[in-house]
Formats: C-alpha cells, sequence, structure tokens
C-alpha cells in the first residue's frame, strides 16, 4: 500500500506536465496495476483536485481588489471617449462640406491640361510627318522622271531618318511597304540597262580586239625598222607591247603606233568610241547604295564569265583558214581590252585578281583550241601564219598587263606537235623495217655490196677488213635502214625549225631535242615491241642484242651529221646530247631479260608434265623422261647461244655473257622449281622411294650443270645453283639427323642450306606417308624405333622454327 501511494504521485506528476492528447498510455497504467488500484488512484486524484482548489482561491482573494480599481477607471474613461467621437464627426462633416467645391475646380483644371497637352502632341506629330510626306513626294517625282540614284538616296533618308520617327503611323507602314517595290523596280531596269550594255560590248569585242591586234603590229614593226635603222642588235623581242601605257584612267586608247609616209592618219579607236559605258557606271553606284555591290559584281562577272566561255569557244572550221584564228584572236583581244578599261575605272566591280583569274581560265582554253586545231593543220605555211598571229596576240595582251609566257611556250609544242606528226609516220617506216628482217648477219659477196652498206650505215672492223669475201657483216638488214630513216627525219624535222626564224643554235638544239624523242620513245618504243613478240626467238633476240649495239655505237655519227647542217660545234655548252645510249641499252636489257624469260617459261612447261608417284617404294633407277627431254633441250639451246657468229671480241664477250646468264638463270629456275615441287602445299606424303627417284632427277640436273653447257663459268659456280637441292637430298638420303642438329648455325656444317622450315615440312610429309603405308608398324620394333625417331627430330626442327621466329 505504501509502495503504490509514490506511483499514484508520479502518474498524477505526469498527467500534469503532459500534454492532454498523449495522456492515454499515462492513465491505461493505472489500469493495469494492481487489483482496486483505480480506487485509489481516484482518491489520490480527488485530493490532488482540492489542493489547487485552494491554491486557486488564495490567488484570487490576493488579486481582487486591484480589479475592482481598474473598473472603476475605465468606466471614467468610456464617458470621455463618448465626447470626443461627436467632436470628431462633427468636424469630418464640417471638412468634407468644405472640400466638394476644390475638388470639382482641381478636376476642370486637369481636364484642361490634358486638352492642351494633346494639341501639343498633335502639332508635333504633325511637323514630324510634314517632312515624310514631303520627301515621299520628292521621291515619286524623281522615279517619274528616271533620277534613280537620287531616288535611291531619298529612300535612304526615308528609311534612316524620317520614317523611324513616324514609323507607328498606318501611312508610313504602307510607305514602308512600297520602298522594297520602288528599289526592285530600280534594280530591274538598271539590270536592264546593263544587259543592253553586256550586248554592245559582245557586239564590239571583235573590232576592240581587231584594232588592238593590227596597232600592236604596227608597234612591233616601228620598232624593227628602227633597230635597223640604228643598226643595234638588240635581238628578237617578242614582248614589245610591255611598253604600252593608258593614256586616261578613264579610257583605253588603242595608239597607232607605226605610220608610212604615204598613208593619211587614221583616227584612234578608244574603247569608249566603241562602246558607251555609262550604265555599267550607273547600275555599279545604283546597286552600291542598294547595298547589293557584291550581288552586281557577281552577276557582271557571271555574265562575262559566261561572254568569255563564248569568246573561247572557236568555229569548227577555224583551222581552215587564216582568217578564221584572226577572228577569234580578235575577239578574245577585244574582250580583255574592255575587262581592263572597266578595271580601271571603276573601283572594285573588277579586280586585278579577277582579271588574272579569268585569263588563266581562258588563257588555258586558248591553248587547249590551239593545240586541238593546229593538230589539224598540215600545211607548213598555215603553221608559219599562225604563229605569227600567236606571237602578235601575245604582244597585244601582254601590253595590258597579261602574263603570255605560256603563248610562247606554245610555239614550241606546235612544232612538237609537227614533229609528233613525224614520229607516228616514222614509227609505221620502223615497223616496217623490223617486219621485213630475217635477223640474220648482212651477208656481202663482194667489194661494191660492202661499199654500199657503209655508205648507209658507219661501219668500222678492221678485223672484218682483214677476212675475204664473202664475209657477213654482224648486224642485220634493219640497221643501215634504221640508221638512214633516222637522218631522213633530221632533214624533215630541220624544215619546220628554220620556219621559226631562230638563231643556228636554237635550231640545233631543237633537232637534237626532236631527234632524241625519235630516239627514245619512238625507236624504243618499236624496239620493245618487237621484243614482245611471240614469233621473236632466241636467236632473233640475240641479234636483235648485237643491232642495238651497232645502233648506240652509231649515235656519235648522227652528232656529226647535225653539227654540219647546223655549224654549230658539239663543244658548246648549251648543245644537247643525243640519247641513244640508254635507248638501245635498255632495249638490251628488255631483250635479254625476255630471252630468260622464254627459258623460264620452257622450263615451266617441262616441269607440267612431271608425273611423280609420290608414294613408291622404290625409284626407277633412271633419270624422269620430263627431265631429260627439258635437258636436252637446254643444251641445245646453249649450243646454239655458243656458235653464233663473232667477228670481234666484243660480239663474243656481250655473246658469252648472255649466255652465262641465260644459263645461270636456267638452272637457279628450275632448282627453285624443283624446290616448290617438293614443299607444295597440295602433296601431302612422300616416300622414301619417291625421295630416291627425285634425286636421280636432281642427279641429272648436277651433271647438266658440270658439263659447262655454256662456257665462261669459273669452278662449280653453275652446280651451285643446285646446291640447296643437294643438301636437303643428302640429309634425308643418309637420315643423317643428329649431324644437322649438331652442327646447325655453323659455318662448317654439311647441311648449311638446308632451312629448318623446308626439313620439317618434308619430314612431316614423309612422316605421314610413314603412317599411312604401314598400318602394323606399331608391331615391328625397327618401326616403332623409326617413328619415334622422327617425332624426335620433328620436335627438334620445330624448336629450331620456333625459336628463328622469335628472333625475327
Amino acid at each position: 500500500m505504501a509502495e503504490s501511494l509514490p506511483e499514484h504521485d508520479r502518474i498524477l506528476q505526469e498527467i500534469e506536465s503532459t500534454d492532454t492528447a498523449c495522456v492515454g498510455p499515462t492513465l491505461r497504467s493505472v489500469y493495469d496495476d494492481q487489483p482496486n488500484a483505480h480506487q485509489k488512484f481516484m482518491e489520490k486524484l480527488d485530493a490532488c483536485i482540492r489542493n489547487h482548489d485552494r491554491e486557486i482561491e488564495k490567488m484570487c482573494n490576493f488579486h481582487h481588489q486591484g480589479f475592482v480599481d481598474a473598473i472603476t477607471e475605465l468606466l471614467k474613461v468610456r464617458a470621455d471617449a463618448e465626447k470626443l467621437k461627436v467632436q470628431v464627426t462633427d468636424t469630418n462633416r464640417r471638412l468634407q462640406d468644405a472640400g466638394k467645391e476644390v475638388i470639382a475646380q482641381t478636376e476642370e483644371i486637369i481636364r484642361c491640361r490634358v486638352q492642351q497637352r494633346n494639341i501639343t502632341t498633335v502639332v508635333e506629330k504633325l511637323q514630324l510627318c510634314l517632312p515624310v510626306l514631303e520627301m515621299y513626294s520628292k521621291l515619286k517625282e524623281q522615279m517619274s522622271v528616271k533620277r534613280y540614284y537620287s531616288a535611291l538616296k531619298t529612300m535612304e533618308q526615308l528609311e534612316n531618318l524620317y520614317l523611324p520617327r513616324v514609323s507607328q503611323y498606318r501611312f508610313c507602314q504602307i510607305m514602308m511597304e512600297n520602298l522594297p517595290k520602288l528599289r526592285e523596280e530600280i534594280k530591274e531596269i538598271s539590270m536592264s540597262d546593263l544587259k543592253d550594255f553586256l550586248e554592245s560590248i559582245r557586239k564590239h569585242s571583235d573590232r576592240i580586239g581587231e584594232t588592238a591586234m593590227k596597232q600592236a603590229q604596227q608597234q612591233k614593226t616601228f620598232s624593227t625598222a628602227l633597230q635597223k635603222q640604228n643598226n643595234v642588235n638588240y635581238g628578237r623581242n617578242m614582248h614589245l607591247g610591255r611598253n604600252r601605257i593608258l593614256e586616261s584612267k578613264n579610257e583605253i586608247t588603242l595608239k597607232r603606233t607605226f605610220e608610212d609616209e604615204d598613208e593619211h592618219d587614221e583616227e584612234v579607236l578608244t574603247a569608249q568610241d566603241l562602246v558607251d559605258f555609262s550604265p555599267v557606271y550607273r547600275c555599279l553606284h545604283i546597286y552600291s547604295v542598294l547595298g547589293d555591290g557584291e550581288v552586281f559584281e557577281n552577276y557582271y562577272r557571271k555574265q562575262r564569265r559566261k561572254q568569255a566561255r563564248l569568246v573561247l569557244q572557236p568555229q569548227s572550221s577555224m583551222h581552215e583558214t587564216v582568217e578564221g584564228y584572226r577572228r577569234y584572236f580578235s575577239q578574245i583581244v577585244g574582250f580583255f581590252v574592255v575587262e581592263d578599261h572597266i578595271l580601271h575605272v571603276t573601283q572594285g566591280l573588277v579586280t586585278r585578281t579577277y582579271t588574272d583569274e579569268l585569263w588563266n581560265m581562258a588563257l588555258s582554253k586558248i591553248i587547249a583550241v590551239l593545240r586541238t586545231h593546229s593538230s589539224y593543220c598540215n600545211d607548213p605555211d598555215l603553221v608559219l601564219e599562225l604563229k605569227n598571229l600567236i606571237v602578235v596576240f601575245a604582244d597585244t595582251l601582254q601590253g595590258y598587263g597579261f602574263p603570255v609566257n605560256r603563248l610562247f611556250d606554245l610555239l614550241f609544242e606546235i612544232r612538237d606537235q609537227y614533229n609528233e606528226t613525224l614520229l607516228k609516220k616514222w614509227s609505221g617506216l620502223f615497223r616496217d623495217i623490223f617486219e621485213a628482217d630475217n635477223y640474220s648477219p648482212i651477208p656481202v659477196a663482194n667489194e661494191e655490196e660492202y661499199r654500199i652498206v657503209i655508205s648507209k650505215f658507219p661501219f668500222q672492223d678492221p678485223e672484218l677488213d682483214k677476212q675475204s669475201f664473202p664475209k657477213k657483216l654482224p648486224m642485220s638488214q634493219s640497221v643501215p635502214q634504221i640508221y638512214m630513216q633516222v637522218k631522213e627525219f633530221i632533214y624533215a624535222s630541220l624544215k619546220f625549225s628554220e620556219s621559226l626564224h631562230r638563231s643556228s643554235t636554237e635550231i640545233d638544239d631543237m633537232l637534237r631535242k626532236s631527234t632524241n624523242l625519235l630516239l627514245t620513245r619512238t625507236l624504243s618504243s618499236c624496239l620493245q615491241n618487237l621484243i614482245k613478240k611471240p614469233h621473236i626467238g632466241l636467236t632473233e633476240l640475240v641479234q636483235i642484242i648485237i643491232n642495238t649495239t651497232h645502233l648506240e655505237q652509231a649515235c656519235k655519227y648522227l652528232e656529226d651529221f647535225i653539227s654540219n647542217i647546223t655549224n654549230i660545234s658539239q663543244l658548246t655548252v648549251h648543245t644537247a646530247r643525243l640519247y641513244g645510249l640508254s635507248t638501245f641499252k635498255d632495249a638490251r636489257h628488255a631483250a635479254e631479260g625476255e630471252i630468260y624469260t622464254k627459258l623460264n617459261q620452257k622450263i615451266d612447261e617441262f616441269i607440267q608434265i612431271a608425273d611423280y608417284d609420290w608414294t613408291m617404294s622404290e625409284s626407277d633407277g633412271r633419270a624422269s623422261g620430263y627431265l631429260m627431254d627439258l635437258i636436252n633441250f637446254l643444251r641445245s639451246t646453249f649450243q646454239v647461244f655458243t656458235h653464233l657468229p663473232h667477228n670481234n671480241n666484243d660480239h663474243a664477250a656481250m655473246s658469252g655473257k648472255v649466255a652465262q646468264t641465260a644459263c645461270m638463270s636456267a638452272c637457279q629456275h628450275l632448282s627453285m622449281s624443283l624446290m616448290q615441287m617438293l614443299l607444295d602445299s597440295e602433296l601431302k606424303q612422300i616416300s622414301m622411294g619417291a625421295i630416291q627417284q627425285f634425286n636421280l632427277d636432281v642427279i641429272q640436273c648436277e651433271l647438266f650443270a658440270n658439263s659447262e653447257p655454256v662456257p665462261g663459268f669459273q669452278g662449280d659456280t653453275l652446280q651451285l645453283a643446285f646446291i640447296d637441292l643437294r643438301q636437303l637430298l643428302d640429309l634425308f638420303m643418309v637420315w643423317d639427323w643428329s649431324t644437322y642438329l649438331a652442327d646447325y648455325g655453323q659455318a662448317t656444317s654439311k647441311y648449311l642450306r638446308v632451312n629448318p622450315s623446308t626439313a620439317l615440312t618434308l619430314l612431316e610429309k614423309m612422316k605421314d606417308s610413314s603412317k599411312k603405308n604401314n598400318i602394323f608398324a606399331q608391331f615391328r620394333k625397327n618401326d616403332r624405333d623409326k617413328q619415334k625417331l622422327i617425332e624426335t627430330v620433328v620436335k627438334q626442327l620445330r624448336s629450331l622454327v620456333n625459336g628463328m621466329s622469335q628472333h625475327t
């Protein structure tokens, strides 16, 4: 009982200190306690309530007198507040009555001031609008009298100065909408004038160009006459028009520089005398004001480019007469004279960069046209007149500042094109000579026939001179014929070179270059084609090598021939040399290569008919038939090389060298083909019997190499071609793997030329063959030991191959 009392006190304290919403758990603890605890708690609660009531009563008794005093004072103040309210209400009523009249007068003043401000605003806006209307009226008047440039200025003032001030008004919006239409109208009218101008200059370009070219030609004639009169050696001057200057910045004066004493003075024409340039000036100004100056420049340049393309397009029959070329050149000169005038009298419409670009485009087109049409010119006089026109054309345009070096280069191209025609003709002559040749030494029966040959070809051989008739010259019949045709070509080329009025030195240089082209291109091509023809055999190829040697030696006589007809010493520093040496050397090399190629092809044909039984148990005891046929073919072929006629040591050395190289190449190719046959990936199995049979074939190859099929080899040089095969076959025949593996990598190794990967490939093929052919090998001790040995060697070879690859 005594323990429950403190617990009830704690619960009461929690109830007093806890929020009312959270007393539930506290009250629940009263009911969860001992029996009759609820009754005891209620008694305790009642006692607590009585205590609180007594405390409240004491506090009220303490403050009661002060409360009474405060209520009394408040009742006194209420009476004074009622009086004050009555006074304030009366004062407010009287103030409202007095302010009604003031408010009415104030509103009237505000209304008058608003009216006054509106009137002032209307006056100000009218003052702003009147100038706009006046300017627009002025614009309409200017448009009616076609003063478009002034109209544009007026529109600019309207847009930038006047209309922004009154842009909020509807009539201004209408004006703003009309201004772009007026501008477009002005642009269309100006563009129409420009088109008329472009049409005008297109029509008058030929007259302008003809006058300019005529005066440039007169200036050149006058300068030439002046040089002769003063007896001053100025040489040839192809650029006299360079010193011509513009008389005025606003016009192009095509001056007359040469006058005959009996002729009347002619009127000096200018570009403005033939064409009115005012439309282009006016249009340029209008577009500049509109801010479309760049658009106008692009349009003008685009249209002029189109006109340039039309001018540069020649007539299909232009090449038939000189007048066709003259008309073509006149139109081009007139076009660029106008462009030069526009360049100097306007700012920005045409720039030097633009004219240079346009000229470069035109120059490329002109050169292409002249190249094409000059190729149709078969008349030498017409070609010469064309050259004179090109010179005048170039002089005229160079006077206006256009670079014309490529035109002067074109003169040499025209000459080269003439030479091209000659080269085509001589190519046919060379082919006919080669077709008719029998590729055998020239037989001479007597002194007269010998004289006839050496009169055509400079041949000298003291050893041959000592021999009695009949005898044979080392070269074939085509050699003197080719030499005579080269001289005829030089004569034909000289005819055109003389028409260029060049100095003897220049003519000499031209002739040598033309002859070089004949030798290095035409004759070289004919020789190369001849060598590649299938009907040309090994004997003919050897004769071609001899022929090219004599033609090469004759080149020095051709140089003497050119020097004699041009009177220019070969000792001159700038004299070109003939490059026939390289031509004939290349032909010889090609012929030698063709010999080696034909031999290798023949070897391949024999190899293709080889039919080995790679699974045979024993060899046949004799070499394969295909190989014996191949060796017999090689032996007979090299005998033909050996028995060729050698009239001097040079020919003998040359034939011997070719034969030796061919023999070595054939042996190497044969060895490589046999090796490839063994290592062919399609060949899966090789028996020891097949190896023995293959060894017999290689022995025959070695016997052939040892028999010295071609004299001149030192020691066993030729046999070394088969050394790789020999060491490989010895390794497998002797089965000397211990020695190979022990000495591998040493310079003194017996099997130095045997590559581990090659040996591994061949050994794996033999391993597979042994497994297939010896099904019961596992029951025979010897076969088992052999298989284990092969597997051991294979592992060691693979380690060597892997070591080589890692080292690499």
